[in-house]
């Protein structure tokens, strides 16, 4: 979605608003944004697990992995 945003201009700053996220997620954004941008997060969780879901697990990764949902 950057890169189509870009294609229209290259705007002073992106705000990037989250309800939760990895530091992995964070680390790379930050690492790969060439532009200043502004992350607004709920809740940085632990990290992520082999599978690349977040731990301790919201919303659906963490329903799937105690089975299907009811």
């Amino acid at each position: 979605s950057i890169e189509k945003l870009l294609e229209h201009g290259t705007p002073s700053k992106i705000h990037i608003a989250a309800a939760f996220a990895a530091p992995e997620g964070i680390q790379y954004l930050q690492d790969h944004l060439k532009i200043p941008h502004q992350f607004w997060i709920g809740v940085v969780d632990e990290k992520l697990n082999a599978q690349s879901y977040i731990v301790p697990g919201l919303g659906d990764a963490g329903d799937l992995a105690f089975g299907p949902k009811l």
